[in-house]
């Protein structure tokens, strides 16, 4: 079921083009942006990676094999996690997961942070569950990986800028999550073993993801297993 890099290069080029939401700019120029503005704060890899990676799950979604589920656009957060974890390990997973209940923090932290947004915005932070309320928002911040999902969740909503400088081409960012893959492999335990304590920070939080369809296949050429 997980992904290859390879083939999260063909899922951007298959569905990339796709608009980002009601915005003017697309799905693979969001993410670009995103994980520009990551770079452009010194963020680490896996963090930069996490950027570039946040919404994958709505090109998945939006792929032509994907089983249509009403509302999956509003879960892409835990659907996009099986097809990375064999690739990446909570550095990148947790930022991901956690990014959308980050913006319900922001908006309970800062009331104005949702400012002059269009109504789609707060249609979405609807559909998530709304504002945290205080209780909400203190188990959010003590939460391990928070303040990484409110770093990536301030990119994310900066990133649909028309007419911005152009960030650095998809290839130059796969080759940064490329290192992280190759860093998470040397390091994660064996599968026969048992993980070192701390080595995955939620697991039993993570929902459960909603599997696409059996033909679904995000690189080109692949033979549909039906």
């Amino acid at each position: 079921m997980g992904l290859t890099l390879d083939q999260i290069a063909n899922l951007f080029h298959l569905t990339g083009d796709l608009p980002y939401g009601n915005t003017a700019v697309t799905q693979a120029e969001h993410a670009r942006q995103t994980a520009a503005l990551a770079l452009a704060e010194n963020a680490a890899p896996s963090l930069v990676t996490a950027a570039l990676l946040h919404d994958l799950g709505h090109l998945i979604i939006q792929h032509p094999d994907t089983v249509r589920i009403e509302g999956a656009d509003y879960k892409h957060q835990y659907f996009v996690l099986p097809f990375l974890r064999d690739l990446f390990g909570p550095d990148v997973l947790e930022p991901i997961r956690l990014h959308v209940e980050a913006h319900r923090y922001l908006c309970f932290v800062e009331p104005d942070y949702l400012g002059p947004r269009n109504s789609a915005a707060r249609r979405a932070l609807d559909l998530a569950g709304g504002v945290f309320d205080a209780p909400q928002a203190s188990e959010f911040s003590a939460l391990p990986w928070a303040p990484e999902a409110i770093r990536l969740r301030r990119w994310d909503d900066q990133a649909c800028r028309i007419g911005a400088e152009p960030p650095p081409p998809l290839s130059y960012f796969l080759e940064i999550a490329a290192g992280v893959a190759q860093r998470h492999q040397a390091t994660r335990p064996s599968r026969l073993g048992t993980p070192p304590r701390g080595t995955a920070r939620h697991p039993a939080a993570w929902p459960r993801a909603v599997p696409p369809s059996a033909g679904f296949s995000p690189w080109p050429g692949a033979a549909k297993d039906r």
